[in-house]
């Protein structure tokens, strides 16, 4: 029993919907459950539906026929003009979303956005499970909705665990015995029968969420990229492939922002001890990198990458220490706001960290923050971190940079920088 997850670059065309079959053509195996994102930028799409739908402005249908068309000009694509049922059952999807459409905005912003923006996963599904059963692949479609059971937490639904087993185990791997089973990534539903989403870019989470349940044999994510890069190419001209990571070295790097992987994905996999592929659909003859239940370190340095990042510094206005009372009044803040700390530092009168600069979301909480403390902050930072670092390393990574914060433990180095480069 495998699972195989792909994201929307793997089927962002008919072309990516064709190659899809091909790989789960030539990797046989006994039982698989296949998790699918939606298609090429559609999430992004529907986002825009969404705000289009809540701020009332008139392009709210050019938009969500430019979704439509998408797709149905990708189904004419696969099935050369004829008409299949796909045709049907994705414009009946639609119609979900025509009478939301309909209706004003209530209020709740969080549930319309998990009702409009799952639709891309529904639809790319549909077409993909159709696909894969006009190639002679015996394939059932399955609403994830219907096995991953969550909260009423709209846009990260919390996961009911052991009713989410329950079900799977019950219902769908018997299922799994007679079909290929395609299903949705990023979604769940509660015991009201509503959709909700489980986070962006959620889909690899999902991946581990039924393999965890059906106590799979591995996990395979399908990405663009050759495997588990050291960087990330968008920053770095020169990148190598890690072949093996431990789980634990993959938590760390998902948790200082690393991109490949969904940050919540590897804790479900190392609980059952279930191995984790991530190989490329480009190139999927090639091993790529498995991430499992090993203690050795990683062969190379790991670069993390982020821009755009706010430095905040924090002192009391009486000059007092920074202790536990003050900091846990300031963690609190940090919390009701939803800013993430990226990277933190303190000393005996002041408390600094590094967080994404969105604007307004920072703007508020330096707002609360100045009430009880004096606040200073530098904005257009970068944050580089480095997983395994040596002297070398950092210094190639400093060169034309100021350093305005540095956080070493063991293995990690963290540093704020300000690019001179554009001073």
């Amino acid at each position: 029993m495998e699972v195989f997850k792909f994201g929307g670059a793997s089927v962002k065309d008919a072309a990516g919907v064709r190659n899809l079959a091909n790989i789960v053509k030539d990797y046989k195996v006994a039982e698989l459950l296949i998790v699918v994102s939606a298609m090429g930028k559609m999430t992004n799409r529907l986002e825009d539906l969404t705000q289009a739908y809540l701020s009332k402005t008139e392009n709210l249908n050019v938009i969500f026929e430019e979704v439509k068309n998408f797709h149905f000009n990708l189904i004419d694509e696969l099935f050369e003009g004829n008409h299949h049922a796909v045709y049907d059952d994705v414009a009946n999807t639609f119609v979900e979303i025509d009478w939301l459409l309909e209706d004003a905005p209530d209020g709740n912003d969080a549930y319309i956005y998990d009702q409009i923006v799952s639709i891309g996963e529904i639809v790319s599904t549909k077409i993909i499970a159709a696909w894969l059963n006009h190639c002679g692949q015996k394939t059932l479609w399955a609403d994830a909705r219907s096995y991953i059971q969550t909260d009423n937490t709209h846009r990260e639904g919390k996961v009911n665990w052991d009713k989410t087993e329950k079900i799977i185990q019950e219902d769908l791997l018997p299922v799994l015995s007679q079909n290929i089973v395609v299903t949705q990534g990023f979604i769940g539903g509660t015991t009201e029968n509503y959709t909700t989403t489980l986070g962006r870019e959620g889909s690899d989470y999902s991946a581990a969420i039924f393999a965890y349940c059906l106590n799979a044999n591995a996990v395979t994510i399908w990405k663009d990229v050759p495997g588990v890069l050291n960087a990330d190419p968008k920053w770095f001209d020169v990148t190598e492939k890690i072949d093996q990571m431990s789980y634990y070295d993959a938590i760390e790097l998902t948790y200082y922002g690393a991109t490949v992987i969904h940050p919540k994905t590897i804790k479900p996999l190392q609980n059952k001890d279930i191995p984790l592929y991530v190989r490329s659909f480009l190139q999927p003859a090639e091993k790529g990198t498995i991430i499992a239940n090993t203690s050795n370190p990683l062969p190379i340095p790991s670069f993390i990458f982020k821009i755009n990042q706010a430095l905040i510094s924090i002192f009391p206005k009486d000059y007092s220490f920074i202790i536990e009372e003050n900091l846990s009044k300031i963690f609190d803040l940090f919390h009701k706001h939803n800013v993430k700390i990226n990277t933190m530092l303190n000393s005996a009168m002041s408390f600094s960290v590094s967080v994404d600069d969105n604007e307004e979301t920072v703007k508020k909480l330096l707002e609360v923050l100045s009430t009880d403390f004096m606040v200073k902050y530098n904005r257009d930072l970068e944050l580089v971190t480095i997983r395994y670092y040596d002297e070398q390393t950092i210094a190639r990574t400093i060169v034309n940079k100021e350093i305005l914060l540095e956080v070493k433990s063991r293995h990690t180095c963290q540093m704020v920088m300000k690019n001179l480069a554009n001073s």
